[in-house]
């Protein structure tokens, strides 16, 4: 199968077992969510994937090729890009700045600017705040700027941790239809998520971590109605 293939990750931060013998797939195409409490082991999953965790054990394939243990930049370069939260936005620089560090190492100069143009034609309001830091921006705005940064790279998988975090309803709204509309375009993504029901509604299968291990997992449609998801995660 081509795509995402983890099999029997463990992750340990010291003496701690963060993520534990977990495997999951996310087909080529498709968008695959991982839910779960805080502290579940979401993120340091994700870090795992990217580059920026060692794991200890398990394998993690894109399309065949291995990617653990591998320097978050070349990841990138191949087209495997970690979009953390808002805060990964560098403050100092403007957002026109910001989204250009994207295509710096990018050969094709053209389709780098052609990407920046989709990505602010994604996201108008980065259009209207070229020139302001990104510190000044709202942390919906810099949820924004680091996933339009990201698609400038023509990312084949992305790896989203927690997009609507802290951000109001209206924005939560925006931000899930841009990731939607991003997949449906045909890039593959993780999206690790908090907002179990929203993560649920754009997914098509769905993995629930609980104390670094997977312990369900289905297409999404299934753990919506699932009781025991709706009694943990959607306020049933």
């Amino acid at each position: 199968m081509s795509g995402l293939i983890v099999e029997n990750l463990t992750v340990d931060h010291g003496a701690i077992r963060a993520i534990n013998n977990v495997s999951f797939s996310v087909p080529q195409g498709q968008l695959a969510a991982i839910i779960g409490a805080n502290g579940a082991g979401k993120t340091t999953l994700l870090r795992a994937l990217s580059g920026l965790n060692n794991a200890k054990n398990g394998t993690a394939t894109w399309n065949g090729k291995s990617i653990l243990h591998e320097k978050p930049e070349d990841l990138a370069r191949s087209g495997i890009m970690h979009v953390s939260d808002g805060k990964s936005v560098i403050a100092e620089l403007t957002v026109k700045e910001n989204l250009a560090l994207a295509g710096i190492w990018r050969k094709d100069k053209a389709d780098a600017a052609k990407a920046t143009a989709e990505a602010i034609e994604l996201f108008p309001r980065l259009g209207e705040r070229l020139q302001q830091s990104a510190g000044s921006l709202s942390g919906g705005e810099r949820q924004m700027l680091a996933i339009g940064r990201a698609l400038i790279a023509r990312p084949k998988l992305l790896l989203l941790d927690e997009p609507s975090m802290g951000l109001a309803p209206v924005l939560v709204d925006m931000i899930f239809e841009t990731i939607e509309k991003i997949n449906k375009q045909g890039t593959t993504i993780l999206l690790v998520e908090q907002n179990a029901l929203a993560a649920l509604n754009v997914a098509d299968r769905a993995y629930v971590l609980e104390s670094g291990s997977i312990k369900m997992s289905g297409k999404a449609k299934d753990l919506i109605s699932n009781d025991e998801v709706t009694k943990a995660y959607l306020g049933g």
